[in-house]
């Protein structure tokens, strides 16, 4: 792959994050997640979307603000109220049980269904690193010290990565490449989903279709972002 372009990234934390999550990353060479932001609802922070007979659906993580709306995301905790892991891991099942490659790649996904941790920004980053290690990427990530509204030196990508297209701006959505999806044949190809989806039906060619997604990127449009 080309050398990195963009030196400093900031991401938000997210869950399972997208295709597009993970391109990024591959084409920065210091990575950071904001931690101190006023936490934002509605985002990739704590859902996600796969694939499944019915169609996209989303998943989504419920969370406790416990400062209210003026909770920084660092503090934002994970409610275990509601039986939301078994139903994301029955979901992520019978999505994807028929994929060429979820027999080899699901088990890292049960710990996570599991275990109950506190925080949201530690459960995705527990998680986002064993993603990494599932595709292998090597990439150290680091958190925020303090909230930047704008930052001065890099590529802000906390909102312009988001399921909301008003939030986008001028920035266009990556347009990345066609692969087999299990029920595409029932509605067409869906892309930029879960980086899972692009894992249990690519398997072991993951990396290579990020590469070749991130080749394509036009790096000057980012500038100044």
């Amino acid at each position: 792959m080309k050398e990195h372009n963009i030196k400093n990234a900031l991401f938000s934390t997210a869950y399972l994050p997208s295709i597009e999550y993970f391109v990024y990353i591959l084409l920065s060479e210091k990575v950071s997640i904001e931690a101190h932001e006023t936490y934002p609802k509605q985002t990739y922070r704590n859902r996600c979307y796969i694939y499944g007979s019915n169609g996209v659906e989303s998943l989504h993580i419920p969370v406790i603000k416990p400062y209210g709306k003026s909770s920084k995301t660092k503090d934002v905790l994970i409610s275990y109220d509601q039986k939301w892991q078994r139903n994301h891991r029955r979901a992520i099942h019978t999505a994807y049980r028929n994929s060429p490659f979820f027999i080899y790649y699901h088990d890292f996904l049960e710990p996570f269904y599991q275990k109950k941790i506190d925080r949201l920004i530690d459960y995705n980053f527990l998680l986002l690193n064993a993603l990494f290690s599932e595709i292998g990427i090597e990439k150290n990530i680091c958190f925020t010290n303090g909230f930047e509204k704008k930052i001065t030196c890099g590529t802000d990508f906390r909102t312009i990565i988001s399921p909301k297209f008003k939030n986008r701006g001028q920035f266009r959505p990556l347009k990345l490449s066609h692969y087999d999806q299990v029920f595409e044949h029932k509605y067409g190809f869906a892309p930029n989903l879960s980086i899972i989806d692009l894992l249990f039906n690519k398997g072991p060619d993951t990396k290579e279709y990020l590469i070749e997604c991130a080749e394509k990127v036009d790096i000057s449009s980012l500038k100044d972002m």
